[in-house]
């Protein structure tokens, strides 16, 4: 409704109706001649005033609700989604987004072409039956509590745009997440593990992560020059991941990229170098040195800083280390536990062992709103502690201090597939 102040004034013998308004907070004027002179009788004038007045409030208000609807954006809720993740693709980590772009162009997408909403024209009603077409399709409630924040998140920007009124998903309560219990291997299971891994691909894949709790990337990117031998030293930095090729004119379907930043804040850590370990990754290096004298130019010295890679100095695989993990618990008949369950392995085991939870987060670089920096200054003794915690219940040898000891004529003879 518009304020709209109107009075009667006189000009050239005539009686005038002026209106005043305003329009985005600029005072207008505008001047309507009544019809009638000043020698003829004023109330008629006054009437032809309240008449004038009504008539040009109406007029406004079909010019504006005319340019609204011409600024209404017409699309669907599903073309929204993907415009909205091209809109943040430079704001988030490639991983984030290879996350994002799975959930949107495979089910969001594939419900809501079979579905189709407008968005201007979505209600709680359609997103409460995407989630329970979510659980018909077996999705836990974890996951299809990630949809639901997406679409929370696309939505606000929609109201910040001016695309629509209201989010919607506000109204939708968030979905039931089932009761997480992690799977991990107790202290016999771990040893008789490092049993069946010796001389394999994983062998010290699989150490540094159980006895550090590294996540996948993280082991994957530890780097020679973030290891100081002389301090006795092992910080986690980098990491390495997978992310989704969006060229099509690329045969491969994803890439690994190396990011010389850990998940958050507190994932960036320096842990004390175990004795057993330092001599594993000695004969590591040596054997990379080896491989990279005999293949010469074939070598791949892009990543020789790297300590993982596999023959030809190619970095090794996510996927790879979790099928391979996969196939040799299967081939040794171990129970069946996720990569990922080695850090989960690693925590418990120091819990039984007494250290504290602020230790352990701290150890295994955990972090969320309310505990990072409280982990942040924990002291390196602490750290110390929870090395010997799993120095004394974790037992191996690697059977690699003789050939550390051979010189370079011999080492031809050594399975050097370790890492």
């Amino acid at each position: 409704m518009y304020n709209i102040t109107a009075y009667l004034t006189i000009k050239n013998k005539t009686y005038y109706a002026v209106l005043t308004y305003y329009v985005d907070d600029i005072r207008k004027m505008k001047w309507i001649p009544t019809g009638f002179k000043e020698n003829e009788s004023k109330k008629k004038a006054e009437k032809k005033l309240i008449q004038i007045r009504d008539e040009f409030i109406n007029k406004l208000e079909t010019i504006t609700q005319t340019k609204t609807e011409d600024k209404k954006v017409q699309i669907s809720f599903s073309d929204f989604m993907i415009k909205w993740l091209d809109m943040i693709k430079h704001q988030i980590e490639e991983s984030t987004y290879t996350g994002y772009k799975r959930q949107i162009e495979g089910r969001t997408k594939e419900y809501f072409t079979n579905n189709p909403v407008m968005l201007e024209d979505l209600k709680p009603v359609h997103i409460l039956d995407f989630y329970n077409w979510l659980y018909s399709q077996g999705l836990k409630g974890t996951t299809v509590t990630k949809y639901h924040a997406n679409i929370r998140k696309a939505l606000d920007y929609a109201v910040q745009t001016d695309l629509i009124p209201s989010n919607p998903a506000i109204k939708v309560g968030r979905p039931h997440q089932e009761q997480f219990i992690a799977d991990y291997y107790n202290e016999d299971e771990l040893n008789t593990l490092f049993q069946v891994v010796k001389d394999t691909p994983l062998e010290l894949i699989v150490y540094l992560t159980s006895f550090y709790g590294l996540r996948r990337s993280e082991v994957l990117g530890i780097r020679w020059s973030a290891i100081d031998f002389e301090n006795k030293t092992i910080t986690i930095n980098h990491k390495v991941i997978t992310v989704t090729n969006e060229n099509e004119n690329i045969e491969t379907k994803t890439t690994m990229i190396t990011k010389s930043k850990t998940k958050n804040k507190s994932s960036y850590r320096t842990l004390p170098l175990f004795k057993e370990i330092e001599e594993l990754l000695h004969y590591t290096r040596k054997m990379q040195e080896y491989y990279m004298s005999i293949f010469k130019e074939s070598y791949n010295k892009q990543f020789k800083d790297f300590v993982c890679v596999d023959e030809m100095g190619n970095l090794r695989k996510p996927d790879y280390v979790s099928h391979k993990f996969k196939e040799i618990l299967k081939k040794n008949g171990l129970r069946k536990i996720r990569f990922h369950d080695l850090r989960h392995s690693c925590a418990t085991l120091l819990l039984k062992k007494g250290i504290s939870l602020r230790e352990i987060q701290d150890w295994l670089g955990h972090s969320s709103s309310k505990t990072t920096e409280r982990y942040a200054h924990l002291d390196s003794s602490t750290k110390i502690k929870s090395a010997s915690a799993i120095e004394n219940a974790l037992s191996f040898n690697t059977n690699k201090k003789d050939i550390l000891d051979l010189d370079s004529n011999t080492s031809t003879n050594v399975n050097i597939s370790n890492c």
